[in-house]
């Protein structure tokens, strides 16, 4: 078993959504050393400002707009387990296992630098859920990505002092029947435990988080996809030359290109099928595939820049300074660059699957592609995957809405106090849902492709091309009448989504860029 100890700083987005994965119970967190003292230490200072009795917002005070509030030393415990329960206001679906689990490995990598002040038994049994496999019940909406995302973390507060609900076992049970049954006992909150446990942007940084380890993944994908629809349609790979890409040279173009000729390197029998066809170019969305793809990943690099920065931050408030002997109330748990980087993330996927139903169009239409309307033989008696495009343009389509940036919305809250919100975890859902849509759009192309090289037999491709038909076939029969599509759609989105056709591409050409 591999153990990834947590320290507040060199977590990656590799790490979090291995551990937040973790199918096979691989992977084991601990706390560092060094973080288990930097925080007895910030706990012991927060503990001395109890005994003194003066009024620290956040330690002694109500929150909030009641910051005002000084409240006795004698209530302090109760005042942590009155904010957990009260701000558990969390609405619609749960949270997925991956995204929950992510949520909690970044709130412990937080919490671990040793500026909240928080008891060590609160991150050691939130360690614990993760490596027991206890899964809290996080509703996904109620948070608007400033004061932190008060409203999901503190329903994982709430599992951890033993009062909600967890996935555990397979089952829905409740968590201080969890607690006991790995042999632990729930959290006693002391003065600021509850605060430091749900102020801060683990929410939004792991819906980020996951979202860029798939897109870097997916848009990878996307120029296996459009290397085999152009063999499909037996077009020209000339404007894939690199001494193009150079003379404008974005480093995703570049990536981009690099792939392509990878991909399409190799004798093919297609390709030398068509040599002297007398085409001198092809449509834009062949034909500015590393433009468009090198552009995305622009996207997908801007947004890995914000969330480094993000998953080794410290995001609650008020901080602690021991060194400095102080205190302070400031403004780390805003997610504006957060909601920013997502709603631009977003944007970027969708065009993987503008420019992907373009191509599927171009199959579609024997005009183009010298293939089969709607690539089925006895077209007319058979319709084909005329349908399968119109889904994929509907879901082209809904990706369009959901880019619109929930970033530059903002609503007041908390008497005007909370007066600027990023909407971060807005922002996160819809990409995760953008994200959806294109891998269904991709499963929708490689449904297309992989029909098109079936109707150019006996001709063949190059191995790699060869390899992702294949693996296809092994799951997707091809078509010589129409028959129910939406099962196969399923069963590529899998091979998208566990990244199997990426696996298959890299073990013939190496690693993608």
């Amino acid at each position: 078993m591999n153990t990834i100890k947590i320290n507040g700083s060199g977590l990656t987005i590799e790490q979090v959504y291995l551990i937040a994965d973790n199918k096979h119970h691989d992977f084991k967190v601990e706390l560092a050393g060094e973080a288990r003292e930097r925080i007895n230490a910030s706990r012991a200072y927060v503990d001395s400002i109890v005994e003194k009795e003066n009024a620290v917002y956040g330690i002694n005070t109500g929150f909030g707009a009641l910051s005002n509030k000084f409240i006795q030393k004698s209530e302090l415990s109760e005042l942590q387990y009155n904010l957990i329960r009260s701000h558990c206001t969390g609405v619609g679906n749960p949270f997925s296992k991956l995204v929950t689990r992510a949520i909690m490995i970044l709130r412990a990598n937080c919490l671990a630098l040793g500026h909240s002040g928080v008891s060590p038994e609160c991150i050691d049994l939130l360690i614990d859920f993760l490596n027991n496999d206890i899964t809290p019940v996080v509703p996904e909406k109620g948070s608007v990505g400033a004061s932190g995302d008060l409203a999901p973390l503190s329903h994982i507060a709430l599992c951890l002092i033993g009062e909600g609900d967890v996935i555990y076992d397979g089952k829905k049970v409740k968590a201080d029947f969890a607690i006991n049954e790995i042999g632990r006992k729930p959290v006693q909150l002391k003065a600021k435990d509850g605060l430091a446990l749900i102020n801060g942007t683990a929410v939004m940084a792991a819906l980020g988080s996951l979202a860029i380890y798939e897109a870097k993944r997916v848009a990878k994908i996307a120029d296996v996809a459009s290397s085999m629809t152009l063999e499909a349609v037996r077009g020209t790979k000339v404007a894939y030359d690199l001494d193009i890409s150079q003379l404008k040279p974005h480093p995703g173009q570049l990536d981009s290109c690099h792939n392509l000729n990878l991909l399409l390197s190799g004798d093919s029998e297609i390709a030398n099928s068509h040599i002297d066809c007398g085409k001198v170019q092809d449509p834009y969305s062949l034909r500015c595939v590393p433009q468009v793809h090198g552009a995305i990943r622009q996207t997908i690099r801007h947004a890995e820049e914000v969330m480094n920065y993000e998953l080794n931050s410290v995001t609650d408030n008020p901080l602690i300074f021991i060194e400095k002997d102080k205190v302070i109330s400031g403004g780390n748990f805003h997610g504006e660059a957060l909601a920013l980087s997502m709603d631009y993330l977003a944007m970027g996927m969708s065009e993987i699957a503008n420019i992907s139903e373009r191509r599927v169009e171009k199959m579609m239409n024997p005009t183009f592609s010298d293939l089969p309307a709607f690539l089925v033989k006895e077209s007319g008696l058979n319709s084909g995957l005329m349908i399968a495009h119109v889904t994929m343009a509907a879901l082209a389509s809904e990706n369009k809405y959901l880019c619109h940036p929930a970033s530059i919305d903002s609503i007041p809250t908390s008497t005007d106090k909370e007066d600027h919100v990023s909407m971060g975890v807005t922002s996160g859902r819809k990409l995760h849902e953008v994200i959806q849509n294109v891998k269904t759009c991709l499963a929708i192309e490689f449904l297309c492709n992989t029909q098109g090289l079936h109707l150019l037999r006996p001709l063949k491709s190059n191995k790699t091309i060869e390899a992702v038909h294949n693996l296809i076939r092994k799951h997707v029969q091809p078509i010589d009448k129409d028959r129910v599509f939406s099962g196969d759609i399923e069963k590529i989105k899998e091979l998208i989504s566990n990244f199997e056709i990426l696996h298959v591409v890299e073990n013939e050409i190496g690693e993608l860029r």
